[in-house]
């Protein structure tokens, strides 16, 4: 069975309300939020129900498709102003992810041509949806060109969900395991389980193991033995965003696994769309990281494991240096060498 056939996807949109795939009921519950306005979606990307760059950008593009068609409005300049303001307000969400602002950039860049308001509300909804659809196509193509790096029977590591659930459809740095099953490759996948919140364990893991794929967890300090005594070939992961020279912003713990990968001489991969790309932000050090609450290192599953009053230090992602990176993996082809030359060349030829 492929992963079409099995496939439980993180948004759907209903015109007056979202349902919304709620990932931190995973993997002991599958259930939907249904999501009525914009601050409900403001709430579940925030707090981590709907996570993923691609996911983020999607829910964040309904989001103001769901938005609009509850305004009340005949003023078009009123209207976009208080697009205007909704834009911001959801970009104040989360602020690593690099596909939540091109989403709603996009979406909010559709409806300027409107001749009216029920026209600049179609054309965001038409937009959001189309951003969807594309995602799906992007995937498989990444997918594919990853799966050109690999080989049957290889042995694969990677950390954090970039899967179907986190995008549309496929993931990005799974699903070229999602692919190969439907080649009818074997490949063998281990699962960092990505403290603080486990989207490893609770999420790939969940999500390779429904699909019939390979998988074995292990926790996150396992990476370094295990890369060196299991013959992996490679690591893949996702990202949240890519500067102009090829540093990436991917779930904190890959810059780890990158520098032991290099260390023990294993490519180091990144899987993501031409949207994560960022040409603005110069390099990592640019780049904004999100700290979460110490919640989240203090306590699993609401029960404390720390002493009262520790200081935490909680960043949601760190930094791997382009150097580090092998090739960045997307769905119009594969880079390698100067990524300053080569990811503006690349993002030209496919405007």
């Amino acid at each position: 069975m492929t992963v079409a056939e099995k496939w439980v996807p993180s948004v759907r949109y209903r015109g007056d309300h979202l349902l919304i795939l709620d990932q931190q009921q995973l993997p002991h519950h599958t259930v939907y939020l249904n999501v009525t306005s914009i601050g409900h979606v403001w709430d579940t990307i925030s707090k981590l129900k709907v996570r993923g760059a691609p996911a983020i950008g999607i829910t964040a593009a309904f989001g103001l498709a769901l938005w609009s068609n509850t305004v009340k409005e005949d003023d078009l300049s009123i209207f976009l102003s208080k697009l205007k303001e909704q834009r911001d307000y959801l970009a104040s969400s989360r602020p690593t992810a690099v596909n939540l602002f091109w989403a709603i950039d996009r979406v909010a860049a559709a409806a300027q041509s409107a001749t009216s308001v029920d026209d600049a509300k179609k054309r965001i909804e038409s937009e959001a949806l189309h951003i969807q659809e594309e995602d799906e196509n992007t995937c498989r193509k990444i997918g594919e060109y990853a799966l050109s790096l690999l080989q049957d029977g290889d042995a694969v590591m990677t950390i954090c969900n970039a899967g179907a659930i986190a995008t549309s459809k496929y993931g990005t740095a799974l699903a070229p395991f999602h692919l190969a099953k439907e080649k009818g490759w074997t490949l063998s996948v281990y699962a960092n389980e990505t403290r603080p919140v486990l989207q490893g364990s609770r999420l790939t893991a969940w999500e390779l193991q429904a699909n019939d794929i390979d998988v074995t967890l292990i926790t996150d300090n396992m990476a370094a033995h295990t890369l060196k005594t299991k013959n992996i070939k490679a690591v893949i992961v996702g990202c949240d965003r890519v500067a102009a020279n090829g540093d990436t912003a991917n779930k904190i713990g890959t810059f780890g696994l990158a520098l032991q990968a290099r260390a023990l001489g294993i490519p180091f991969y990144v899987a993501c769309p031409l949207s994560t790309l960022d040409l603005v932000t110069a390099s990592g050090s640019d780049i904004p990281i999100e700290e979460r609450p110490e919640e989240e290192v203090t306590h699993i599953n609401g029960v404390r494991i720390a002493p009262e009053g520790i200081k935490v230090f909680n960043p949601a992602f760190d930094v791997t240096p382009a150097e580090y990176i092998s090739a960045i993996i997307t769905e119009k082809g594969i880079i390698k060498g100067n990524y300053t030359n080569e990811l503006p060349k690349l993002k030209e030829e496919h405007k």
